[in-house]
């Protein structure tokens, strides 16, 4: 059985039910559909919601991207659609290259920088 009451998890979703879910309003589900084109529900008579279990799934995903990972609506879109790097794709697992090393001038020049900039945000506040 699944976290949505009594359905089993190939059973189809209304609205609200996936809303109650996720714990996401559900007009924002409603601007999911319009923002990801993977994200189309069945709909019927009253122009009622079904997800199916894919989108369901979907649905999840996008929850996770944009309120626990921290991604932007274009950045989601761009990841749904294959132009970035996924999390489970061999990209991830690359390690990040190294920063270049500064010289010891440019070193002084950004710390310098960062200081005056901690001084003038300590100042406005």
């Amino acid at each position: 059985m699944s976290a949505a009451g009594d359905k089993a998890e190939d059973a189809f979703r209304t609205i609200g039910e996936l809303s109650a879910e996720l714990g996401v309003p559900q007009h924002i589900l409603r601007y999911w559909e319009t923002r990801f084109p993977q994200l189309r529900p069945l709909q019927r008579a009253g122009n009622r919601r079904y997800y199916r279990p894919s989108d369901a799934a979907l649905a999840r995903r996008i929850d996770r991207l944009l309120n626990q990972e921290g991604y932007t609506i274009r950045g989601a879109q761009k990841l749904l659609a294959g132009k970035a790097p996924t999390s489970e794709g061999p990209a991830a697992a690359a390690p990040r290259p190294a920063a270049p090393e500064l010289s010891p001038q440019i070193r002084d020049e950004l710390t310098a920088i960062r200081d005056r900039l901690a001084m003038a945000l300590a100042e406005d506040s």
